[in-house]
């Protein structure tokens, strides 16, 4: 996957704007956005639909996941050890 053309500005996938091309609170509302409709694409969504969430659920959160590696992890919300 090219995240960048040659010009260096962000590519468009055929799910959405490169996530590496958003600004932090764009890639905040985009996944608030997938985890809002994620149950109603599972249940009801065909194949396609649901086959596109996964991958722009992948593409939002691997960039997330770039961008705050040292995220706070609230010990409130653990429930067993990892």
């Amino acid at each position: 996957m090219n995240a960048r053309n040659d010009e260096g500005a962000a590519v468009v996938f055929d799910t959405g704007i490169d996530p590496v091309g958003l600004a932090d609170e764009d890639l905040f509302r985009e996944l608030a956005s997938l985890y809002r409709t994620r149950l109603d694409t599972l249940r009801h969504g065909p194949d396609a639909a649901l086959e596109n969430h996964f991958r722009r659920t992948a593409e939002l959160e691997t960039e997330y996941m770039a961008r705050f590696p040292g995220r706070e992890v609230d010990p409130g919300r653990l429930t067993r050890d990892f």
